[in-house]
């Protein structure tokens, strides 16, 4: 059985695995980029941008594009904003570690190669690996194919090799959601997504796609400011759907997404995959296009969720299955109900209720933005003594959402930390709360209306349960509305157009 292993347990900066890397890629990328063993034809699958790409040096202005047929069938198929996330990325995967691993070998490298993984949540290990972050080979020579200009970080993009994923942004909770299919009207989006069909930029994303996946993606990219192109930021290769396989150590970040589904489906008997056929067969049951990738011949291999669903079939195994280096509780995320018994929060077939929204459109920009929820005084009263009483024994756990609706801009690399502000009544000392953080990877795709979709920008839904239900169970708050504060990791440009159509706080239960 392959084992793919932590990128920073290897044994060194440049340990073998990484150097067979390095080798490989550093043989893939002058190949042509309609050749599908091409490191560039692989990069596209997942997305393309004729203007970034010739803007960054990844493709001549005059050089040709795959033929319309491979066009077709391969490039510009990954799932996002979907419940194909997940299987369609394992599948993607697969193909790149076969490429890799084949090209090690006719260099001469082990034939038992395997992909790495990056655990940013490992203490320790949230920096960029070091060999991806030096412009040099091991012995002190350039051209370190792993090292990309375009990787920006969340810090100064003068400096593309201090890139690391601030633990105070990202985190796992994730993980504490026991559905995989969630629901888009406004309460969880499930651990893997909503229902959909084939989807190609979808704009309401799972849970373990929000977040660690979107965030550290424009983390890790960044983006930067080149006057003589653009008024807007243009995003760091990670940023960007459309640029991010150019980068080599995107394959590793999703080696660890596609590790945290694996531990996700160890940690409780209840988290399942689902069991609808049209997603075991995948969008091409639903008379959609298939998924497929090339084999290290150049033949296509095409793939289904239901295969990518039997891990013990998939070839591989990881050689940790801990989320953040430490085993996660087995009922995380599970409601105590006042009799003592427990309560799941369930998704599929709840209602969902909005208590309150904001007033009007919010622009981001500079450090963030501020505005309030006016809440519906009979609603939350409501929601107020269910939390406070818990469910029935085998009743659906009630839950609060704050949604950020119809986020639209120009900035992919864009981070926002979430805090709630609860007023104080009567002379009573207000207090926050941090509730999340969103990634706006794949903004700019998602707010134009000429890529399939109607330009409605990303929507996104953060479990805001626990910090509601302190406020709501506080005779020192003001139960009338609620504020809403976004903190920039870094500034937003003015340029960028960053809005926010509506923020609303919904119920999600029976």
């Amino acid at each position: 059985m392959l084992v793919r292993q932590n990128v920073w347990e290897l044994g060194g900066d440049w340990a073998d695995p990484i150097l067979w890397y390095a080798r490989a890629v550093g043989a893939l990328r002058p190949k042509p980029l309609n050749d599908r063993t091409s490191w560039r034809f692989w990069a596209g699958m997942h997305g393309y941008h004729q203007g970034l790409w010739e803007f960054y040096g990844y493709k001549a202005p005059a050089e040709q594009v795959p033929a319309q047929a491979d066009f077709d069938e391969f490039w510009q198929q990954c799932q996002h904003g979907s419940w194909y996330f997940l299987p369609w990325h394992r599948g993607y995967l697969i193909g790149f570690e076969k490429l890799i691993r084949s090209t090690v070998v006719t260099l001469g490298g082990p034939p038992d190669w395997t992909l790495p993984y990056w655990n940013y949540f490992k203490p320790g290990q949230d920096g960029l690996p070091p060999a991806f972050g030096s412009p040099d080979w091991p012995d002190g020579t350039g051209n370190n194919p792993l090292f990309i200009e375009q990787r920006w970080g969340p810090g100064d993009p003068s400096q593309p090799g201090k890139v690391f994923v601030p633990l105070d942004v990202v985190n796992l909770d994730a993980m504490d959601v026991h559905e995989f299919t969630g629901v888009a009207s406004g309460g969880d989006r499930g651990f893997g997504g909503i229902d959909t069909g084939f989807e190609h930029g979808g704009t309401k994303h799972g849970d373990i796609e929000s977040q660690p996946h979107d965030q550290v993606h424009g983390l890790v990219g960044g983006e930067k400011m080149f006057p003589e192109a653009s008024t807007r930021p243009l995003p760091g290769l990670m940023s960007s759907p459309v640029t991010a396989g150019l980068d080599p150590i995107f394959w590793l970040h999703h080696a660890n997404i596609d590790r945290l589904w694996q531990s996700w489906r160890q940690s409780d008997s209840q988290n399942t995959d689902p069991e609808e056929a049209s997603w075991k067969k995948g969008p091409a049951s639903l008379g959609q296009h298939k998924f497929v990738v090339p084999l290290p011949d150049g033949s296509p291999w095409e793939y289904t969720p239901e295969q990518m669903s039997d891990f013990a079939g998939v070839g591989y195994t990881y050689s940790d299955f801990s989320p953040a280096g430490a085993p996660l509780a087995a009922v995380a995320g599970r409601t105590a109900t006042s009799s003592g018994a427990v309560a799941m929060a369930r998704s599929t077939g709840a209602t969902v209720e909005v208590l309150g929204a904001n007033a009007q459109s919010l622009p981001v920009a500079g450090k963030g933005a501020e505005t309030s929820v006016q809440l519906d005084a009979r609603t939350h009263t409501k929601v107020a003594a269910r939390l406070a009483a818990g469910p029935a024994p085998g009743a659906r756990a009630e839950q609060v959402f704050l949604n950020l609706e119809n986020v639209r801009g120009y900035s992919d690399a864009t981070v926002l930390q979430v805090y709630l502000q609860f007023a104080g009544k009567d002379g009573a000392p207000s207090f926050e709360r941090q509730v999340g953080s969103i990634g706006l990877f794949g903004i700019t795709k998602a707010t134009e209306s000429d890529t399939g979709h109607a330009g409605d920008g990303l929507s996104y839904a953060l479990n805001i349960t626990k910090p509601y239900s302190e406020f709501a169970g506080s005779g020192n708050a003001d139960p009338a509305k609620v504020g809403v504060r976004l903190q920039a990791v870094a500034p937003v440009q003015q340029s960028a157009d960053v809005s926010v159509g509506r923020i609303s706080i919904v119920r999600q239960g029976d």
